[in-house]
């Protein structure tokens, strides 16, 4: 089977979603292209193809013969952001002119019509607004018609050109067509008023745009630009950040970011990983914890020991899973594509026949009012709104969800969340914390702290998760090591060594039994109970006794017990799948308030628990965090990984909880909510906008009213339908979710 490769380029020359549409037929036609997305909102194009088939620079020659562009030099992609702020700057400087010329044609066209001259200074005025100022609409309609394909620009062309070439022809021959008025009709002041309103509107449009992917941006700004060094002789240099190659030791100063992702090897402090995780509260790190990129220092300074760099960095692979996000599409959007890729040459054909029709049924000003007809038909269709109905409404749900620990990988997911009605939940490391810590300790001493230090120096020399999770326990309370003799593990039961000629066993009830310790009534009594609340029991014995009981679980999350509860609540059905045995699986799901749980559960059975569910109709989120539920996550609806968990998993998964906090599955659900009603509102609108509109424009009140639209009026309406759309979009951004993760 032939290897792919997905890559994101900026487009230029868009103009509207019909454009967005042609360069998604073209490039999804060319020979290997496995498929092509386009996001009008962002400039950019997602193309997935085979390397052996096409390469960046035919796509890159393609899209040039079909009169638009897309940037394949990473160099010149570097560039783009300079050179998207040069073309915003170039685009205010022509609004700003074309508006200074239309005030005046403006003045005199609606207030001084018998001034002197007055057709012949609008003409001398509207030249350089249509011409100049709006040559570029000119350029790209040509181009089109070339290619034979039509947007935006043929419709602001058509439009603004046949307005003027009338206006000319009446001040050159102002007797060709005289109205009973006396003056020759001339519409200077429309096709002026018609480019400065799109100007405006495209100005106010790109300016509303930017702003929807400023979580992106926010993102791409947390990593530092240097770094400090500390050199193999301790000593310490100032390099840049790019610099930085695996297992290099940097220093971290106090309110500095951290630069890549790594281990601390000395020193410690609090982080603010509010960026990545959305966690408000700092987090403790000490040596031997990871730290991640983007996130800041607080007061302590450290060193760390680089791990992953660059484009390897957890920061990294989230501002790339945000990029393909809001770059993809959800089904909602097949229509609107649908729509878009015919509008043009239908509103066309619309005005041809509001044209026409007037011709017939104008009278005596029938043609006057059959050009002025079209021209509003052409100028108030523009599917501007349209295209931008569903892209911003995703750029900003996405990014909002990035913000706070949500990482959506496609628009599908975040479309598909808002229907979940049954939610199955992995038990360890989603539920609970998914490693083993010590929560009791029973002792039968009155030297405790002696034993605490026999009990470390022999269990550090284990390498057994249960004898890590008793000497972590331990080293929280900086207990010294004692000289240990004799040590030697025991597959099955535990670890005996020898402290002062005495010797002790650490270990389950069989190693006891072994080394003649046996267990009293209470010490059984103490031990059941504890198994009850599906914790492991290990006995810590001396010669004939038992001197401490201590209690191992995987601990439930804080936050998990109430995270269900709200799930429930919220009549969203809850399961729990889990390879643990029946004890532990039915203790954990009594705690959380689970009713739906199946124990001994191998990956292909967890998988076949949720195709039985959706038998039932059920749309199905899975929620888990390691290799083995990566079978389950790619059978459900709805995947949702665990920011702890494997790559496999996160690579599987719809979305991503950085967090790991179960809290935030209610908040993505209200995230897709939110976004989903903004893109239907989105598209009600533009729908609607064009459905009242075109009619209007055409004059379908003129036979009741007396009304007829201006064509001034009509470019207006277009550009405040785009820049409502894209605004509406924006409230995303202030609304706030259910829960806050």
């Amino acid at each position: 089977m032939a290897i792919t490769v997905r890559k994101n380029f900026t487009v230029s020359g868009l103009s509207c979603a019909s454009c967005a549409a042609n360069v998604e037929k073209t490039l999804s036609g060319q020979p290997g292209v496995k498929s092509a997305t386009v996001n009008y909102a962002s400039s950019t194009v997602w193309v997935e193809y085979n390397p052996e088939a096409t390469s960046p620079t035919g796509l890159r020659n393609v899209v040039q013969s079909s009169g638009y562009d897309i940037i394949t030099d990473e160099a010149e992609a570097g560039q783009q952001a300079e050179v998207t702020l040069r073309a915003s700057e170039i685009l205010k400087r022509k609004t700003i002119g074309a508006s200074l010329l239309t005030i005046p044609i403006v003045i005199l066209g609606m207030l001084f019509m018998d001034f002197p001259y007055a057709n012949w200074i609008m003409l001398f005025l509207a030249t350089p607004v249509v011409f100049w100022f709006g040559r570029s609409f000119f350029i790209n309609a040509f181009k089109q018609l070339k290619h034979g394909s039509t947007n935006m620009d043929t419709l602001v062309a058509l439009s603004t050109g046949i307005a003027y070439i009338f206006s000319l022809i009446n001040t050159i021959f102002p007797h060709l067509l005289m109205t009973a008025s006396g003056h020759p009709p001339v519409y200077f002041e429309a096709s002026a008023v018609i480019i400065v309103f799109i100007l405006l509107g495209k100005l106010l449009e790109e300016r509303a745009k930017s702003n929807t992917s400023s979580a992106l941006k926010k993102l791409m700004g947390l990593q530092p630009d240097t770094v400090t060094f500390v050199n193999e002789d301790g000593s310490e240099s100032i390099m840049a950040s790019s610099s930085v190659l695996i297992f290099d030791l940097l220093r971290v100063k106090p309110g500095e970011r951290i630069p890549v992702d790594g281990e601390i090897t000395e020193g410690g402090s609090f982080v603010d990983e509010s960026s990545i995780t959305g966690e408000p509260v700092p987090v403790e790190k000490v040596p031997g914890n990871m730290v991640f990129a983007g996130t800041i220092n607080q007061k302590g300074s450290f060193i760390l020991k680089a791990q992953k760099v660059g484009s390897e960095t957890l920061l990294a692979r989230i501002i790339l899973m945000v990029q393909e996000a809001q770059g993809s599409k959800p089904p909602v959007q097949k229509l609107v594509d649908k729509v878009a890729s015919v509008f043009v040459p239908v509103v066309i054909g619309l005005s041809l026949i509001t044209f026409g029709t007037w011709m017939f049924l104008g009278g005596a000003q029938a043609l006057p009012q059959a050009l002025l007809a079209m021209v509003s038909v052409l100028i108030i269709a523009c599917p501007c709104a349209l295209g931008l109905a569903t892209p911003t409404a995703i750029m900003v749900g996405i990014g909002k969800g990035a913000e706070h620990g949500i990482l959506i990988k496609d628009a599908d997911g975040l479309e598909l969340s808002h229907h979940i009605n049954a939610i199955v939940l992995d038990k360890t490391g989603t539920i609970t914390q998914g490693k083993p810590a010590v929560t009791d300790w029973i002792w039968n001493t009155k030297d405790s702290e002696l034993l605490k230090k026999i009990v470390l120096s022999i269990e550090s020399q284990s390498e057994h998760p249960l004898a890590g999770a008793v000497s972590a326990s331990l080293r929280s309370e900086n207990i010294e090591l004692l000289k240990i003799e004799g040590f030697r593990s025991i597959t099955g039961r535990g670890v005996i060594a020898s402290f002062e000629n005495t010797e002790y066993a650490i270990g389950n009830e069989l190693l006891m039994n072994d080394s003649g310790i046996f267990l009293t009534s209470e010490d059984k009594k103490s031990a059941y109970q504890l198994q009850e609340q599906a914790k492991t029991v290990l006995f810590v014995g001396v010669k004939d006794k038992i001197e401490t009981i201590i209690a191992i679980a995987d601990q439930i999350k804080p936050t998990s017990a109430a995270a269900i509860q709200r799930l429930t609540q919220s009549g969203i059905e809850i399961h729990m799948l889990t390879g643990d045995n029946e004890h532990t699986a039915e203790s954990i799901a009594r705690q959380t308030g689970i009713s739906n749980f199946k124990a001994g559960c191998l990956p292909e059975d967890k998988s076949d628990y949720i195709k039985t569910l959706q038998q039932q109709g059920k749309v199905v989120a899975m929620v888990g965090d390691g290799i083995n539920d990566s079978l389950a996550m790619a059978q459900a609806d709805v995947s949702i990984a665990m920011g702890n968990g494997s790559d496999i998993a996160m690579d599987v998964a719809k979305m991503t909880i950085v967090s790991s906090n179960l809290d935030a599955i209610s908040s993505a659900i209200e995230l897709s909510k939110q976004t989903i009603r903004t893109i239907k509102q989105n598209l009600f609108w533009a729908f609607i906008y064009n459905l009242i509109g075109i009619p209007i424009a055409a004059g379908i009140l003129f036979p009741f009213t007396g009304f007829m639209l201006n064509p001034m009026i009509a470019g207006g309406a277009m550009a405040l339908s785009s820049v409502s759309v894209v605004s509406n979009s924006l409230r995303l951004k202030f609304k706030k979710m259910t829960v806050n993760p």
